[in-house]
């Protein structure tokens, strides 16, 4: 386990100069889940080292409170990253992390005031300053994101071009439950009954996907539905976006589309999304728990991920396995 940047620094260099040439970063809060799981499988097949961050950082959360709430299982996430394979962990003390996090160009407003729009710009702006401290430390040829959150992605690619870092970004689908809510550290912290409430918001982006064909105000509309029937839930936002550009789709609006939406539920909070086609034939029934929205519509799913991936410099990386 490495404490800090100097510490973590020369380790990848160690890395680097040894067999393992390639490195791969996956950037995580702690408490691992599948979800993790899956994105350090990713950063296997696509790196000859994997880099794995935990730290809970205190910019993402609303109040003290939440943040010292937050679950801490280190002892089992090393277990887990050891089963794993995980060549460097990376668990930085004190407010290091956050110093080197303070240059300036990694805020929403900054990387585009175009996407001011954003809800809980100050809790993105508190995640890209970390991101950006890390990737900077690390210098990862490949970074590994989950889809789950896809604001986070697509900022962080513009990121990644603001800063000239020569990095992959990749995007890994989300990993689901049995109702098919995202797997997160906050789900498990939920009661039944706001369980279940949860389970409304991917049901609402099923109910926005059935009404694609009719457009963006149909989309909307059947989503709020589901969401608004039930009481222990408080929508944040709910939108259509471009994938290419996530800014809001017009009305009048037919093509790819990315439905994102953000809800409270038992003071926690919760994000997903789903790829759309507006105004087009409506869109194939639900796709398996375990994979992304529709992973039965390859075609769709692979055009998403492409219209995320803007261009920005890359290092050579290790091929998908």
């Amino acid at each position: 386990m490495i404490r800090s940047v100097p510490e973590l620094r020369t380790r990848v260099d160690e890395l680097r100069n040894g067999a393992r040439r390639t490195v791969a970063l996956v950037s995580t809060s702690g408490s691992l889940h599948d979800g993790h799981a899956e994105l350090i499988r990713h950063a296997r097949r696509r790196a000859d080292a994997v880099v794995v961050s935990i730290y809970v950082n205190p910019l993402r959360f609303r109040t003290a409170a939440e943040y010292e709430t937050y679950p801490r299982r280190l002892d089992e996430d090393l277990e887990l990253l050891d089963q794993l394979g995980v060549d460097a962990v990376f668990v930085p003390e004190g407010d290091e992390l956050l110093a080197a996090a303070e240059d300036a160009g990694t805020t929403v407003a900054e990387l585009g005031g175009e996407h001011a729009h954003f809800a809980r710009a100050e809790h993105l702006d508190g995640v890209l300053r970390v991101e950006a401290a890390l990737l900077r430390a690390v210098e990862p040829d490949v970074a590994v994101y989950g889809m789950r959150d896809a604001q986070r992605v697509f900022l962080v690619r513009r990121l990644v071009a603001r800063l000239g870092l020569r990095v992959s970004v990749d995007a890994v689908e989300t990993v689901r439950s049995l109702d098919d809510l995202p797997i997160s550290t906050r789900v498990g912290l939920l009661d039944a009954a706001d369980r279940d409430a949860a389970a409304k918001l991917p049901q609402a982006l099923d109910a926005a996907l059935a009404s694609a064909e009719h457009g963006v105000e149909s989309c909307l509309a059947a989503a709020q539905q589901v969401l608004s029937g039930d009481g222990r839930i408080s929508t944040e936002y709910l939108a259509v976006v471009d994938p290419r550009t996530f800014l809001p789709v017009a009305p009048d609006h037919c093509g790819p589309g990315l439905a994102l939406a953000a809800i409270e539920v038992g003071g926690h909070r919760f994000v997903d999304n789903a790829e759309l086609e507006l105004g087009g034939e409506r869109s194939a029934a639900p796709r398996p728990w375990t994979s992304g929205r529709h992973r039965d519509d390859e075609t769709r799913r692979r055009s998403l991920l492409a219209a995320l991936a803007e261009a920005s410099p890359r290092r050579a990386a290790a091929p998908v396995a």
